[in-house]
């Protein structure tokens, strides 16, 4: 078989198997598979990335968990939306979603710090999101009681379309600078003054 053969091979290879894959599939799983170095499935993944973009399919490869998988393209959202019939999948609870930010910039910590931050109690959401598969347990609290820890795992990720954790975009993205501050706090106490008394009849 020539260079150009086992080349095409390949090819066909990834995606066949990125396509029946149920999670991201690892570069280097693929490369024992196919057995053909790292690197080169890493080249053919972004080969093939680049093609669907120019020939503009309503999929692309991307890179996700640490492997790659398919999904669909951001410019057919409106179309896969239409598709997904309403009920098909329940979305999360604001307090599930506050309690899986929490998770993903802490971790790993227990309920009990989930609670303690939110400023509510957390076991509700925190339930859900593990039956979700979206936390798991990632140790135990060395101190008292030695309290089960909780992480994110790679399902979150894949459904961000993260690689890694160091993808999540910083924190002080969400936090109001300092004039934003000033300028509440001058507000706030202003409103709070007294109003003046009126001259009176």
């Amino acid at each position: 078989m020539s260079v150009a053969s086992e080349r095409w091979e390949a090819r066909r290879a990834v995606e066949a198997i990125v396509m029946v894959a149920e999670a991201p599939v690892a570069a280097g799983l693929m490369a024992q598979l196919i057995e053909i170095p790292i690197s080169e499935v890493e080249a053919i993944c972004a080969e093939l990335a680049a093609e669907y973009e120019a020939e503009g399919r309503g999929f692309e490869l991307v890179r996700a968990a640490g492997g790659y998988r398919y999904r669909s393209h951001r410019d057919a959202e409106g179309y896969v939306k239409r598709f997904v019939v309403s009920g098909q999948s329940a979305r999360l609870s604001t307090a599930a979603l506050e309690t899986l930010a929490i998770v993903a910039y802490k971790q790993p910590l227990s309920r009990a710090q989930v609670s303690a931050i939110r400023g509510v109690n957390a076991e509700g959401a925190m339930r859900t999101l593990e039956q979700r598969g979206l936390i798991c347990e990632a140790g135990r609290d060395p101190g008292p009681g030695t309290a089960r820890l909780f992480a994110t795992t790679p399902a979150f990720l894949e459904r961000l379309g993260l690689d890694s954790l160091s993808d999540l975009p910083p924190l002080v993205d969400f936090v109001p600078g300092p004039e934003v501050i000033e300028a509440l706090e001058t507000s706030l106490m202003a409103d709070s003054r007294p109003a003046p008394a009126g001259n009176g009849a």
